[in-house]
Parts: structure tokens; sequence; C-alpha cells
């Protein structure tokens, strides 16, 4: 692991001191777009089971892309997740697999890389009436992340948080890791998280577990400057990866083709100017946009 390193780069980014630094893209989708079915409940999680090698390829084409965060197929290997799609007790095993195939992009990558695990909502992201009660939220994260801590991760992601009981929930888990911790939160346009509650109510119910950076993700890109103001004034570096598409009830997610990668990075210019340390790409973008991002980047 090389958390350390981690924390260097995203600092030196956010202190200007080093171009942004680039997240990778999508991983649902992508597997999607290239022939492989995501149903739900599964959704990413099914490739592990069934097209590992595919899974190593997205990220090996995310990394040659310029990414230099990828983000392992643990969205979701919860136990929750898994046992109600027929995956039993494989959390660990499978955990262990995704992460092994994205820190093996990472250190073939053509630039320095890291492998971060992905940390979700245990319900539905877009669902924060489907949040679990305290107890669970409290268990639940906090096998996740020792999972994802013991499988090698160099940070844990925890993404698309749509209320704050389940961001903070999730964040302790992680912290308590003592690996690098990342927050992101799915808002709506007006920049408050899909609860209603504000983002920065979201922000301060994460800083306890002193996040080395902060984002809104799965967001379109138009909503997402909104929350610019909000992340900046929190005076941790933040990151933007917005989604292409909208939520879909039997595949998780139905990408658009609305945004080619050149317009992504024109949107991204808006994130980078008002001091983004790491941008990339949620549902629906791929190596592409990513490879935009980074001729817009300084990279």
């Amino acid at each position: 692991m090389d958390a350390g390193g981690l924390r260097a780069r995203i600092r030196a980014a956010h202190e200007g001191r080093a171009p942004a630094a680039l997240l990778d893209g999508a991983l649902g989708t992508e597997l999607e777009a290239r022939g492989f079915a995501t149903p739900l409940p599964l959704w990413s999680a099914r490739a592990l089971v069934e097209r590992p090698a595919l899974v190593a390829e997205i990220h090996a084409d995310y990394a040659r892309a310029g990414a230099e965060l990828l983000t392992a197929d643990t969205f979701r290997t919860q136990r929750r997740t898994l046992l109600r799609g027929g995956a039993g007790e494989r959390a660990a095993e499978l955990t262990r697999l995704a992460v092994s195939l994205c820190r093996e992009a990472a250190a073939a990558a053509p630039q320095r890389a890291w492998a971060l695990g992905s940390a979700a909502p245990l319900e539905d992201c877009y669902r924060p009436d489907r949040v679990p009660d305290d107890a669970a939220l409290a268990r639940e994260h906090a096998e996740h992340a020792e999972l994802l801590a013991a499988a090698g991760a160099d940070a844990i992601l925890v993404e698309t948080m749509n209320c704050v009981r389940e961001a903070a929930a999730a964040a302790r888990a992680a912290a308590a890791t003592g690996l690098p911790l990342l927050v992101s939160f799915v808002c709506g346009a007006d920049a408050r998280l899909l609860s209603g509650e504000g983002l920065e109510a979201g922000l301060a119910a994460v800083a306890a577990a002193a996040p080395l950076a902060v984002a809104v993700n799965c967001l379109p890109p138009a909503e997402a400057e909104a929350c610019l103001p909000i992340l900046a004034a929190s005076g941790l570096p933040f990151g933007v990866y917005p989604n292409l598409g909208a939520p879909d009830p039997e595949r998780g997610f139905a990408p658009s083709a609305d945004c080619s990668p050149a317009e992504f990075a024109a949107r991204a210019r808006a994130w980078l100017a008002a001091g983004a340390a790491f941008v990339g790409g949620c549902c629906g973008t791929r190596p592409a946009h990513v490879r935009a991002l980074a001729a817009i980047a300084g990279r």
C-alpha cells in the first residue's frame, strides 16, 4: 500500500503544487458497454464472479487513459448485497479479488497510480428512505471497510452518499482502518443531498473522520457546479466526478451519449478553476472521457 504517496499527491494538487489528480470513470456502465449485463442487485460485482478478466481490462484502459486513482469493483461486494444476489458468504473473497485486480492495474500504469476501495450505500444510492438503522450501518460499514483494508486498498472512497447519517457511519468505519479516507456525496440541482439535507451538513458530519478529501459524484455535470462553492469553503481538498445518464430500476443506471468527451472536459474546466484537487467520471463515463480530462488538467 502507498497511503503516504496518495496523501502527498492530493495535498500537492490542493495547494497548487501539482495538477489535479485524475480519477477513473465508470465501471458498471462500462461493463455493459462492453457487452456484459449488470442487472441489480449485484450490478458490477457480477463481473467478479463471471468475468474478472474484463474488470482487469477496464482498469487497465483507465490507467492508460491517464487515471491515477483507480476504483476497485467493490461498490456492491458488501455482504448485504451479495446475500440478496445469491453470492452467499463471498464478501471477503470478492472484495479481495476486486482490490487485487485494481492493484495490478495500478502497478502496471504508465504513471504512478493508486487503488481505491469503493464503499457505497448499503441499499439504493438514490433512495435515502431505504437507509438502514444506525446499528446496521455501523456493523456493516465496519465489516466492508475492514475487508477493503485487509485486501490491500491504498485508500477507501466512501461514495454516492445520499444522507448525512450513512455518510457519517461509513466515514467512521473507513477512518477506523487507518487508511486515507475520501468521502463523496450525491446531490440534486440545489446542492442538497438526496435526503434534502444540505451538502454543508454532510461535510460537517464527516469532518471528525478527518477525510483526506471530499467530493460530489453521480450527479449531472451541470448540477455539480452549484456544489463547488460549498466544497471549496470546506477548506479540504475536493473532487468532482459526475455521471452521464440517469438511474434505472433494472440495470442500476442508463448511460447517455449526450455529452461527448470533449464536452465533458469543457465542463470540467469550471471544477478545476474552483480548485478541484481531483476530477473524474461516474456512471456513463468511459476511458475517452478520462483521456479528455487528462488533456486539460495539465498532464
